[in-house]
């Protein structure tokens, strides 16, 4: 049936295109382009070598949080093969276009293709070598230095097949942006931009003269300089925990200050409802500051994980306003404690519309689940001549 099938068509002069435009650019043009090129690879360029990657429509973490059963991966490592993503960044590399590679994978691939070890640094380790578990490091120094060196030196950072969700790892490629480098990523799944913001709580103390009461003062400032101002802040409402009649206050005005007098005695909680400016992505959120006189001990927190977490419940739940301590410290003179919070104040979201094609997305950026629409210009019908 299938013979003299394409001669027996109608002619169509127009038959459109599958996929976007190709655009090839020779190779003087691509070392004009850029001349620090630092590639960041994740999960998502091994996916087609036959092993999973975690956030993608059927990753680990994507299936675990359905309740499904975990992927399986096609083939075991030592038998996969690498990509053709692999293989183009040997090339690149060859070409002098790629100047360092950095990897979040462990599947070994990129030393398999034939990327020099000096051009690599492999920061979750490589499931092919061994380290010794009492001296090795979460993130070994010898790949997180040079992974640093390059990013900051880069003039664009190429994001391929990651999230960008795991800190600290994923910072790095943020380090370009101060020397004016760019960043692309590559992805099928674009994750949201979560905005964070530091502030610190500063509670100081000291006894009055008949040591009956506790005379403090409370000042939010930036993490950065008590000068600095905190511009995602309009105002501060401050009150107290359930039983105490403490005066509130409001302040309006950087520097954010109060000052108190208490019983020495008492134990309460300092309640600070932080107000944003109108350009974040809500009205306010909440933090309680524990006042005890009498107790007055660091934290031990893990500064990382806790904003790890932050950022991935907020993406989660795409919601601004949660907040997390990250530091809590102590100073014995004068006697103060420092309460660091992180504050989600903006998240934005990157949503796909498919087009007829299948796989081509068209990305639209949409702050906190307001989306924006753009018209499409209608397609050209198509005749059929018979």
């Amino acid at each position: 049936m299938s013979l003299g099938y394409a001669e027996k068509l109608s002619f169509i002069e127009d038959v459109g295109n599958v996929g976007m435009a190709e655009f090839f650019d020779p190779p003087h043009v691509l070392q004009d382009k850029s001349k620090h090129l630092v590639v960041f690879t994740g999960a998502g360029i091994s996916t087609s070598c036959g092993i999973p990657d975690f956030r993608g429509p059927k990753g680990i973490w994507t299936l675990q949080r359905e309740g499904k059963p975990l992927p399986e991966a096609s083939l075991p490592f030592h038998r996969a093969m690498p990509s053709i993503t692999h293989m183009t960044l040997v090339e690149l590399e060859r070409a002098g276009i790629v100047k360092f590679i950095i990897s979040q994978n462990v599947d070994g691939l990129h030393l398999r293709s034939g990327i020099p070890r000096e051009k690599l640094a492999e920061l979750h380790g490589n499931s092919f070598m061994e380290a010794c578990p009492s001296c090795g490091d979460a993130l070994p120094p010898k790949e997180m230095l040079p992974a640093e060196k390059h990013c900051k030196m880069a003039d664009l950072v190429l994001c391929l097949g990651t999230s960008l969700q795991i800190t600290p790892a994923c910072n790095l490629p943020l380090k370009c942006l101060r020397g004016g480098g760019k960043i692309v990523i590559v992805n099928l799944q674009i994750p949201p931009y979560v905005r964070i913001d530091l502030l610190q709580v500063i509670v100081t103390q000291s006894l009055s003269a008949d040591e009956k009461f506790v005379n403090w003062n409370l000042r939010v400032a930036s993490v950065h300089s008590l000068k600095a101002p905190l511009p995602f802040i309009k105002s501060i409402e401050i009150s107290f925990s359930d039983g105490h009649k403490y005066k509130g206050a409001l302040l309006h005005e950087h520097p954010f200050s109060l000052k108190r007098r208490t019983v020495t005695t008492e134990a309460f909680e300092i309640l600070l409802k932080i107000n944003f400016i109108d350009d974040c992505g809500c009205q306010s959120t909440q933090i309680n500051i524990p006042f005890d006189f009498l107790d007055s001990t660091d934290n031990d927190i893990d500064k990382d994980a806790a904003l790890n977490e932050l950022r991935e419940k907020a993406t989660q739940d795409l919601c601004c306003g949660q907040n997390a301590v990250i530091e809590r410290k102590a100073i014995s003179s004068p006697r103060t404690e420092v309460t660091t919070c992180a504050i989600v104040t903006n998240i934005k979201t990157f949503q796909s519309d498919s087009l007829s094609n299948g796989d081509v997305k068209r990305l639209r950026g949409t702050l906190n689940g307001s989306g924006t629409s753009r018209k499409r210009s209608n397609g050209r019908k198509r005749k059929s001549r018979f």
